[in-house]
């Protein structure tokens, strides 16, 4: 098997840096990996972020580049590999993903595909990212910049943050709060994204 780690290049407020989905992202498919012998992947940088373009420093490759990168990458990969699992770490990525997994299937394509799901999670550079970014990477955090963001639950602003972007929600890029994030949550983070890959391939985490 082969994974490939899905990022993207986006703010991710005052404390965390452009390249956190990335991060994440990287380090799910090596702890996966890992676990079940699989080949690793680069990542795949850049994703479908436009909904934080208004912020400096984003870049992103929209939905349908992303949907054909995705494509191309697991119709190449089979030549060398009996199947493909894309993690990402971005999960505005999870709309070109979805319809990818969908095609490559209908061609007879061993793919999988996964977003970041935590229970109780906030959405975008809060507690949670923060406590991830501690564990993976603590020296790219700058706690003395964090600061709350909007903390409304994200299924009551995705109307507005589709439509006219993060920005509309959040003066500073943050929907959430990273008050109290510890690099020991962070890790459990971790283990709960391994844990959900590793029970949908039906393989005991032994390591």
């Amino acid at each position: 098997m082969l994974i490939i780690p899905l990022g993207s290049t986006e703010q991710h407020g005052p404390h965390l840096p452009l390249e956190t989905d990335s991060i994440i992202a990287t380090a799910w498919a090596k702890q996966v990996g890992a676990k079940i012998g699989a080949d690793v992947a680069p990542v795949v940088a850049y994703g479908s972020a436009g909904e934080h373009q208004s912020f400096e420093g984003t870049l992103s490759i929209g939905q349908d580049v992303l949907f054909a990168t995705i494509v191309e990458l697991a119709r190449s990969a089979k030549h060398h590999h009996e199947g493909v699992i894309f993690l990402s770490g971005h999960a505005g990525n999870a709309g070109p993903l979805q319809r990818a997994i969908k095609q490559l299937k209908s061609e007879g394509h061993n793919v999988l595909g996964f977003v970041p799901v935590l229970a109780g999670a906030d959405a975008h550079a809060g507690f949670t990212e923060t406590s991830i970014m501690l564990h993976l990477a603590p020296e790219l955090v700058k706690l003395d910049k964090a600061e709350a963001g909007n903390t409304t639950p994200v299924g009551d602003l995705i109307h507005d943050m589709q439509h006219h972007g993060v920005r509309a929600v959040s003066h500073n890029g943050v929907l959430g709060d990273p008050s109290g994030a510890t690099s020991e949550r962070g890790a459990q983070y971790m283990d709960e994204l391994v844990s959900t890959v590793l029970a949908k391939l039906d393989v005991t985490d032994q390591v």
